[in-house]
C-alpha cells in the first residue's frame, strides 16, 4: 500500500462512523460510504430517506448570473446523486411494497424514470411498441417495474384516504403540501391516460418465458464507469439479482388483477379478467412456496380478492371446485341453482364451516322472495330451513320457530327429505356421543309430535333411527306413543319396531310437566320444554306449576291445623307463610292480566307489616314481598300516611316503600315541595357508598386494604337490588331508574350523561363524592335497564336509558339501535312522527355522532335535518367525508332540505362526480319540495322522508 493510501485511509477511519445531520449527503457523496451506511442494523437516516434526500438535492434548480430560475444542471454531482438514489433503492431490491409506502408520488416517479434511463429505454418510445423478448434483462426488468408501479398507482389512488388531522398553519408548510398535491394530480393523470399501454405492456411480459434480472448497488457502479463497460457486463444476461420468471409473473398476475378489479366498477365484464389473474397468482404462489425473497404477496388481501371475484362472477365448471361454499353459495343464489345451495348446506352440517348467521340470511333472502309471489321457492325453503334445523340441533340449539311453522302439515315428501338430510349430516363412525345424543332426541321427537301414524312409521323404520336410539329408549317411546289412542288397527301396517302406538300423549306431557316442575337445572329444563313443544303448541308451560299453590295451601292449612291448640306463635308463623303463598299465587295467576287483588288480602299485608307480635321470627322476603305487592298495586296513599312510625325504624323495606310512595305522590307538585325526593336520595347514596379499611405497615404507611359495601345504609345494595326486581308498577321503575341514572351522572369523569324522565327532582350533587362507589351505580344502572325492559320492552323512556348507556360505553351500532326502537315503538314503526319529547335535540345529535364515528356520513347530514334549527356546519361536513360507509346517493332522496341539495350538487360537480350529481339534481327537482309550496304541503314531504329513513335505519340496525 502506498504511503499515500494509507495516510487516506487513516484518516478515513478517524472520522466519526455518524456525521452532522446538515451534511450527512455531502458525506456519503464525497467519500463513498454509502455502502457502509446501509449495513448497519439500523442505519440513521433510513434508506427511503435517503432516496428523498439524493433526489431532492439533485432536482434543486440553479440560478444564472441575471438571478433566472434555470431546470437543475446536469453536472457530474446530480448525476452521482442519482445513482446513489438507484443504488438505495437497488439495496432494497426495489421491493414496491417498501418503496410506495414510504416514497411519495412524485419522488417514487422520479427514480423509476432514472431507472429507465439508466436502462437504456429510450426517451419518448412508449413502452407498448418495445418487445420486451428482444430487450436486455434489466432493460425489460425496468419497464416493468415502472409499468407495474404505474397500475398500482392508479388502484391505489382510487380507494379512501382518511385525511390527517392539520396541525397548526404553516404557510411554507401549506404552499409545499399543495405544490406536491398538484404535482401529484399531474402524474395521475398522465398515468390514467397511460393505463391501458401500461396493461398491455405486462400482459406481453406474462407470455415471457426467461428469467430477468434486476440492478444492483455492483451493476450500477459498473453503469458510473468508462462507457465501454456500460454495454458489457451490465447488459448480459447473468448480470444484476436474478428474478425468476414465476416470480416476475406471480407479482405481475396480482398487479393486473387489482387493476382489472378497480375497473369492473364501471365494467363489470372486466370482473372475469380479475378472477383469472387473481387465482393464477393463487396457483403461482403454490409453486413458488413461501420462501420467496423476491415475491411479496399479500395473501389475506389476495384471499378477499378471490372471494370478492367468486361473488361477482359466475363461476366455470374447472374453478367452481376450487370455491369456497361461502363464494358457491352466493353464486347458486344469483344464478337460481338452489339445489345447490342445499347440497352445501347439507354437507356443511358435517363441517360446521358456514357461519350459522350467514346460513340465517340465506334462508331470509328466500323467504322475501317466496312472499312476494314466487310460490315455487316455498319448497326451497322447507329444505333449507331443514338442513338449517338439523344444523342446530347437532349444535346444541333449540328448533327454530320457522320448521315448526314449516312443519306443521308434514307430509310423505316433507319426511323422506328431513331423514335425507338427518342421514347425511352425521358421520355414526366418527362422531361424538353428544352430536348422536342431540340427533336421537330430535327423531324422537319428531315422531312425538306428529298425529299420522303412517309418517312416525316412516322415522321409527328407519335405519338412522334404529342405529341412534338403544332398545330401551325405543321401548320407552312405544309406551309414550301406546298412550296417544287405544283405537290403533295393527293390521293395517305391521311394523317390528312398534307393536302399538296409541294416538294422545296427554300422560306424556303430564310426566314431562311434572319433571319441569321438580327440575332444578338449567339444561335439564331447557331439553323439557324441547320435547313438550314438540308435542303440542297449545299451552302454556310457563305457568304450569301454577297447580302446585294450592297443594301447598293445602298442606299449610293441614300445619295450621295441627298447631293452632299447642303453639299460638307456630300459628302465627303458619299465617305469615300462608300470606306469602297467596301473594305469590295472584301474582302468577290474575295479577298477570292487571285484575287487582281482593281488599281481604290487601288488608291482610297491612295487618302483617304493622304486627308487633314478640318472639315471632319474620322472614326477610315476606316483607320485601309485601312493601313490593303494595307500590305495585299503588297502595301509596297507605304507605305514605298510614304506616306506623315503629315501622319506618324497625323495618328498612317500609321505609324504602314510604319514601317511593311519597316521592310518586309529590311528582305534580312544585320543585321545592319534594322534600321527599331528596330524602330517597340520601338514602340511596348511603346505600351505595363504600367503607374502606386502613392498615398502618411496619414502615409506618397507611395504606387501602379492602373496601366493600357501606354497613351504614339501610340495607345492602345487593338487597335493594332484589327489592327493586321484585316491582312491576312501571313508574315506580321510572323513579328508581332516574335515580340511578342521576347518581350515575354525578361523577366528575362523565363525559357523556344519560337521560331519564323525573331526572330533574334529584340533587344536582353529593357533598362526598370520594364515599360512592360509582362502579357500583353503574352496574346497578344496567341491571335495572335490563330488569325493566324485561317487564316492558317498548317502554320508550327505558330504552333511550339504554341507547344511552351504549352510547356512553362508545357502542355507537347498539346506540342506535335502541335511539331508533324507542322511536319505532312509540309512533307505529314510524308510520307517525316521533314525538319531540322523545326526539329531543339532545337525542339527535348523540345519533349523529353515533353515524359520524361509523362514517355513515350521508345518515349523518340526513338526521342534521331532524334537529329544531338544521345544522348546516355538521351536514355540509360530512357530506364532504369520502370514505363514507354508507349507501350515499341512494339516501339523497330521504333529503328534503333544499339548502343541502344544493351543496351535494355543488360537490358532486366540484368532484366530477357527474352521475352522482344528476341524482341530487333530480332529488332538488321534486315538486313537493319547491318553496313556494304552502308551508302544509313542505311539512308533509319532510314527514314523508323521515318516516322512509327512519324506517330504513331500522332495518339496517335492527
Amino acid at each position: 500500500m502506498s504511503a499515500e493510501a494509507a495516510d487516506r485511509e487513516a484518516a478515513t477511519s478517524s472520522r466519526p462512523c455518524t456525521p452532522p445531520q446538515t451534511c450527512w449527503f455531502e458525506f456519503l457523496l464525497e467519500e463513498s460510504l454509502l455502502e457502509k451506511h446501509l449495513r448497519k442494523p439500523c442505519p440513521d437516516p433510513a434508506p427511503v430517506q435517503l432516496i428523498v434526500q439524493f433526489l431532492e438535492q439533485a432536482s434543486k434548480p440553479s440560478v444564472n448570473e441575471q438571478n433566472q430560475v434555470q431546470p437543475p444542471p446536469d453536472n457530474k454531482r446530480n448525476r452521482i446523486l442519482k445513482l446513489l438514489a438507484l443504488k438505495v433503492a437497488a439495496h432494497l431490491k426495489w421491493d414496491l411494497d417498501i418503496l410506495e409506502k414510504s416514497l411519495s408520488v412524485p419522488v417514487l416517479n422520479m427514480l423509476l424514470n432514472e431507472l429507465l434511463c439508466v436502462s437504456k429505454v429510450p426517451p419518448g418510445t412508449k413502452h407498448v411498441d418495445m418487445d420486451l423478448a428482444t430487450l436486455p434483462p434489466t432493460t425489460a426488468m425496468a419497464i416493468l417495474l415502472y409499468n407495474r408501479w404505474a397500475i398500482r398507482t392508479i388502484v391505489q389512488s382510487s380507494f379512501p384516504v382518511k385525511q390527517a388531522k392539520p396541525g397548526p398553519p404553516q404557510l411554507s408548510v401549506m404552499n409545499q403540501m399543495q405544490q406536491e398535491k398538484e404535482l401529484t394530480e399531474n402524474i395521475l393523470k398522465v398515468l390514467k391516460e397511460q393505463a391501458s399501454d401500461s396493461i398491455l405492456v405486462l400482459e406481453a411480459a406474462l407470455k415471457l418465458n426467461k428469467d430477468l434480472y434486476v440492478h444492483t448497488m455492483r451493476t450500477l457502479d459498473l453503469l458510473a464507469m468508462e462507457p465501454g463497460m456500460v454495454n458489457g457486463e451490465t447488459e448480459s444476461s447473468t448480470a444484476g439479482l436474478k428474478i425468476k420468471t414465476e416470480e416476475m409473473q406471480c407479482q405481475v398476475c396480482y398487479d393486473l388483477g387489482a387493476a382489472y378489479f378497480q375497473q369492473g366498477s364501471t365494467n363489470s365484464a372486466v370482473y372475469e379478467n380479475a378472477r383469472e389473474k387473481f387465482f393464477r397468482t393463487k396457483e403461482l404462489i403454490a409453486e413458488i412456496g413461501s420462501l420467496s425473497l423476491h415475491c411479496t404477496i399479500d395473501e389475506k388481501r389476495l384471499a378477499g380478492y378471490c372471494q370478492a371475484c367468486d361473488v361477482l362472477v359466475p363461476s366455470s365448471d374447472i374453478t367452481s371446485q376450487q370455491l369456497t361454499p361461502y363464494s358457491q353459495v352466493h353464486i347458486c343464489l344469483r344464478s337460481g341453482n338452489y339445489q345447490e345451495v342445499i347440497k352445501i348446506f347439507i354437507e356443511d352440517n358435517l363441517t360446521f364451516g358456514l357461519p350459522v348467521q350467514f346460513r340465517q340470511s340465506v334462508l331470509r333472502e328466500l323467504f322475501q322472495k317466496a312472499q312476494q309471489g314466487n310460490e315455487a321457492l316455498d319448497e326451497i325453503c322447507f329444505k333449507v330451513c331443514a338442513c338449517n334445523t338439523v344444523r342446530d340441533i347437532l349444535e346444541g340449539r333449540t328448533i327454530s320457530v320457522q320448521f315448526n311453522q314449516l312443519f306443521l302439515r308434514p307430509n310423505k315428501e316433507k319426511i323422506d327429505f328431513l331423514l335425507e338430510v338427518c342421514s347425511r349430516s352425521i358421520n355414526l363412525e366418527k362422531s361424538s356421543d353428544s352430536l348422536k345424543g342431540n340427533m336421537a332426541s330430535f327423531l324422537k321427537n319428531v315422531c312425538l309430535g306428529l298425529e299420522d301414524l303412517q309418517y312416525v312409521f316412516m322415522i321409527s323404520s328407519h335405519e338412522l333411527f334404529i342405529t341412534l336410539l338403544k332398545d330401551e329408549e325405543r321401548k320407552l317411546l312405544v309406551d309414550q306413543m301406546r298412550k296417544r289412542s287405544p283405537r290403533v288397527n295393527l293390521c293395517i301396517k305391521p311394523v317390528t319396531s312398534f307393536y302399538d302406538i296409541p294416538a294422545s300423549a296427554s300422560v306424556n306431557i303430564g310426566q314431562l310437566e311434572h319433571q319441569l316442575i321438580l327440575s332444578v337445572d338449567p339444561w335439564r329444563i331447557r331439553q323439557i320444554l324441547i320435547e313438550l313443544h314438540g308435542m303440542t303448541s297449545e299451552r302454556q308451560f310457563w305457568t304450569v306449576s301454577n297447580k302446585d299453590f294450592s297443594h301447598a295451601k293445602q298442606l299449610f292449612a293441614a300445619c295450621l291445623e295441627l298447631v293452632t291448640e299447642f303453639s299460638p306463635k307456630l300459628r302465627q308463623v303458619m299465617l305469615n307463610e300462608m300470606l306469602l303463598l297467596d301473594i305469590y299465587t295472584h301474582e302468577a295467576g290474575t295479577g298477570q292480566s292487571g285484575e287487582r287483588p281482593p281488599s281481604d288480602l290487601i288488608s291482610r299485608v297491612r295487618g302483617y307489616l304493622e304486627m308487633r307480635l314478640p318472639d315471632i321470627p319474620l322472614r326477610q322476603v315476606i316483607a320485601e314481598e309485601c312493601v313490593a305487592f303494595m307500590l305495585n298495586w299503588k297502595e301509596n296513599e297507605y304507605l305514605t300516611l298510614q304506616v306506623p312510625a315503629f315501622l319506618l325504624q324497625s323495618n328498612p323495606y317500609v321505609k324504602l316503600g314510604q319514601l317511593l310512595a311519597a316521592t310518586i305522590k309529590e311528582l305534580p307538585g312544585p320543585k321545592e315541595s319534594r322534600r321527599t325526593a331528596k330524602d330517597l336520595w340520601e338514602v340511596v347514596v348511603q346505600i351505595c357508598s363504600v367503607s374502606s379499611q386502613h392498615k398502618r405497615g411496619n414502615d409506618g404507611r397507611v395504606s387501602l386494604i379492602k373496601q366493600r359495601e357501606s354497613t351504614l345504609g339501610i340495607m345492602y345494595r345487593s338487597e335493594l337490588l332484589s327489592f327493586i326486581k321484585k316491582l312491576r308498577e312501571p313508574l315506580v321503575l321510572t323513579i328508581i331508574l332516574s335515580l340511578f341514572v342521576k347518581l350515575h351522572n354525578v361523577r366528575e369523569d362523565i363525559v357523556n350523561d344519560i337521560t331519564a324522565e323525573h331526572i330533574s327532582i334529584w340533587p344536582s350533587s353529593i357533598p362526598n363524592l370520594q364515599s360512592v362507589d360509582f362502579e357500583a351505580v353503574a352496574i346497578t344502572v344496567k341491571e335495572l335497564v335490563r330488569y325493566a325492559r324485561s317487564i316492558n320492552p317498548n317502554n320508550h323512556s327505558w330504552l333511550i336509558i339504554q341507547a344511552d348507556i351504549y352510547f356512553a360505553t362508545n357502542q355507537y351500532s347498539a346506540a342506535l339501535h335502541y335511539y331508533l326502537q324507542a322511536g319505532a315503538v312509540c309512533s307505529d314503526f314510524f308510520n307517525k312522527a316521533v314525538p319531540p319529547d322523545v326526539y329531543t335535540d339532545q337525542v339527535i345529535k348523540r345519533m349523529i355522532k353515533c353515524c359520524s364515528l361509523l362514517n355513515c356520513h350521508t345518515q349523518v347530514a340526513i338526521l342534521c335535518q331532524f334537529l329544531r334549527e338544521i345544522d348546516y356546519k355538521t351536514a355540509f361536513k360530512s357530506l364532504q367525508e369520502q370514505n363514507s360507509h354508507d349507501a350515499m346517493d341512494s339516501y339523497y332522496d330521504y333529503i328534503w332540505d333544499v339548502t343541502i341539495l344544493e351543496y351535494l350538487t355543488y360537490l358532486h360537480h366540484k368532484r366530477g362526480e357527474t352521475d352522482k350529481r344528476q341524482i341530487a339534481i333530480k332529488a332538488i327537482g321534486q315538486t313537493e319540495l319547491n318553496a313556494s309550496n304552502p308551508e302544509e304541503v313542505l311539512q308533509l314531504a319532510a314527514q314523508r322522508r323521515k318516516k322512509k329513513f327512519l324506517q330504513a335505519m331500522a332495518k339496517l340496525y335492527f
